[in-house]
């Protein structure tokens, strides 16, 4: 593995904290550093931090307020 992979695991913390999860990806990593990109897309499906997933957390959120507010009246 370069040391470039090894520095990006290290400074990203959603990736270094899914493979300390999840460490049978290291197998990988060792075969094929492009592999790293694979994994910050397991990662962000796993910890749920892509774009759409926040978008349906910001609706469900708007949703509850206007739940509230409707029992509120």
């Amino acid at each position: 593995m370069k040391k470039e992979t090894i520095e990006k695991i290290k400074n990203t913390p959603i990736i270094y904290n899914y493979l300390r999860d999840n460490s049978n990806h290291y197998r990988n990593l060792y075969r094929d550093d492009a592999y790293l990109k694979e994994i910050e897309n397991l990662a962000k499906i796993f910890y749920k931090e892509r774009t759409i997933d926040k978008i349906e957390q910001l609706k469900n959120n708007i949703d509850l307020i206007n739940t509230f507010l409707s029992v509120m009246k």
